[in-house]
């Protein structure tokens, strides 16, 4: 097999994982190119290394490590086979993964089938977000929690799920605490471009005062950007003025949450949010479990102790 194909392993199916990937030697194999495109490097010194079967060591300060060794995949007694079947199956699952599905299907505990979804939603949380352009809508949409006196959105113990999508382009979704105009303008200015052209929001009355917030310096005059599709008086569509396209990723995100996850903590939801928005984003990607793997093998690792604090 080529270096390129080897490297880019597009629409990968189980067969074909299953085939390709039988052994811990393909597995590292992968890796490597994955972590250190040209050549392996020491990642002490940056110094060229030698091999002793899985074993790198460096030339110039004698340390030996692993393609793995300061990853993700650090301190796992899992084959690699078997971290690469998860992989794949938290790619492929357009809604999300239980870890109890995980755990019948791969044939681990549910412990560690717990840990390494979580392990992977860590890795997809590191992934490049640009900022969004073009016509862009805002929304926000309340899961969990406890309905009070019949209410379902504001006003609920409900967690809020902050949604602001690109039409035709990328999601991006964060878990908040509110949806004050002060929260609502930090991640509009994090993450909107200054060059947008329209931004759609509902009639609440906290997106107009989060906007203008959040014009100096990136927007200047907000108003002649803004508009607003009034949900209080029932429309929901004015010609392209609506914001059916980031609630349409609400919809596939609950969805997620009712049919596969069951239920989702607050303290753990953001990375609920990072594996819908990573997944969503590269929809159309058929070289998605390569990339997946690309920033599992680039990241920190995640202890449990860590995840579970």
């Amino acid at each position: 097999m080529t270096w390129i194909s080897f490297l880019v392993v597009r629409g990968m199916t189980l067969v074909d994982l299953i085939s390709r990937f039988s052994d811990e030697d393909c597995c590292r194999d992968l890796l490597e190119r994955l972590r250190w495109p040209i050549a392996p490097k020491c990642i002490r010194c940056q110094g060229d290394v030698s091999r002793r079967g899985a074993i790198l060591i460096c030339y110039a300060c004698h340390y030996e490590f692993r393609v793995t060794t300061g990853t993700i995949f650090g301190d796992t007694k899992l084959p690699l086979e078997t971290w690469f079947l998860a992989v794949l199956l938290l790619c492929e699952a357009r809604k999300g993964m239980s870890a109890n599905q995980l755990k019948r299907t791969i044939g681990v505990s549910y412990k560690t089938a717990w840990y390494l979804c979580h392990r992977i939603r860590f890795a997809m949380a590191t992934a490049e977000r640009p900022p969004l352009t073009g016509t862009v809508e805002l929304d926000e949409t309340y899961v969990g929690g406890v309905e009070r006196g019949g209410k379902r959105g504001r006003g609920t113990d409900k967690d809020i799920v902050l949604g602001i999508r690109q039409r035709g382009g990328d999601l991006r979704f964060f878990h908040v605490d509110d949806v004050k105009s002060g929260t609502l303008a930090k991640f509009v200015q994090e993450h909107v471009s200054g060059s947008v052209e329209v931004i759609v929001t509902d009639d609440s009355s906290s997106y107009p005062r989060a906007l203008d917030d959040a014009a100096p310096p990136l927007f200047g005059n907000m108003r002649s950007k803004h508009k607003t599709i009034k949900h209080s008086a029932g429309v929901y569509v004015e010609g392209d003025v609506h914001t059916n396209t980031v609630e349409s990723a609400f919809s596939l995100l609950k969805r997620g949450i009712v049919g596969s996850w069951h239920k989702v903590s607050a303290k753990h939801l953001s990375r609920y949010l990072a594996e819908m928005e990573f997944r969503f984003n590269r929809r159309k990607n058929r070289d998605l479990f390569t990339e997946t793997l690309r920033h599992m093998v680039n990241t920190d690792p995640l202890s449990f102790a860590e995840l579970v604090r």
